[in-house]
């Protein structure tokens, strides 16, 4: 079956759509895109630059993906955008290109939920499982970790990193990393506690929840330092659980970097 494609859209002839593509009103599509199968563009949708698109995504009305990034150093070198599998996004939303300052790539993986009016900015790097609700936008070079939930309206620094299973309070603006299993919010953001509702509802065990409140009481609660509390953590005579480990793993990196940012490196090597 070819692609269904309405009368009012434009479509390249150079565009490769999967059989099953499903082309909305008022669409349009560019010579170097990509589409997989499965995939619907609704109402006024614009897929341009070098943007491929994997299987079963559902976008717009309205969404604008591809499009050159808001750096002012790019000279319209070809910089990509990739999605994976299974996404949804909703009106309005729109995903930059990369720069020429990483990888030439802006990512987004699979079966992830954007909500409307949501910004993916150059370079930036989103997971997999991620819900973002309204309005919530990613400066460049952003890294968004598998699972992690936004409330509406959250602002992210360039270089922020945000970590698994981690819950963004609506309205916060994020300066700095978010360490992952954590509810970060606020303005400037600060870690509130343990995702717990959260968590609980992935199926982790209780005996992995209770270890990771545990770290958070060493680390943002007590009068230690960050420094001592991971000593603390590490000199406990029970094994330490995968998550408490990937929490300390990251911390370190986070602290490694400037301002709060690991990713901070990426700037002084571009």
């Amino acid at each position: 079956m070819p692609p269904q494609i309405h009368p009012t859209a434009l479509v390249h002839p150079k565009a490769e759509l999967a059989d099953d593509v499903v082309v909305g009103p008022c669409v349009t599509v560019d010579e170097n895109v990509r589409i997989g199968p499965g995939v619907v563009l609704k109402t006024g949708t614009i897929i341009t630059g070098h943007t491929t698109l994997g299987a079963r995504n559902i976008i717009g009305p309205y969404a604008v993906i591809g499009t050159w990034p808001q750096d002012l150093g790019h000279r319209g070198e070809p910089t990509r955008v990739e999605i994976g599998d299974d996404n949804t996004l909703r009106e309005y939303v729109t995903i930059n290109a990369a720069s020429t300052k990483q990888d030439w790539v802006t990512r987004v993986g699979s079966r992830n939920f954007l909500m409307a009016y949501c910004h993916i900015a150059h370079d930036c790097e989103v997971g997999n499982d991620i819900v973002m609700a309204n309005y919530v936008g990613l400066s460049g070079h952003c890294k968004i970790e598998d699972k992690a939930w936004f409330g509406g309206m959250v602002g992210l620094h360039q270089f922020v990193t945000v970590g698994t299973h981690s819950f963004i309070g609506g309205g916060s603006r994020i300066v700095h990393d978010c360490p992952p299993y954590m509810i970060t919010e606020g303005s400037p953001a600060k870690v509130r506690g343990v995702n717990t509702i959260g968590l609980k509802r992935r199926g982790f065990a209780t005996p992995a929840i209770e270890a990771l409140k545990e770290a958070q009481r060493l680390i943002y609660r007590s009068h230690l330092t960050a420094a001592q509390a991971v000593d603390q953590l590490l000199a406990a005579t029970e094994p330490l659980t995968p998550e408490v480990r990937y929490l300390i793993e990251f911390l370190r990196k986070m602290h490694a970097g400037r301002q709060g940012r690991a990713r901070e490196a990426l700037r002084q090597k571009a």
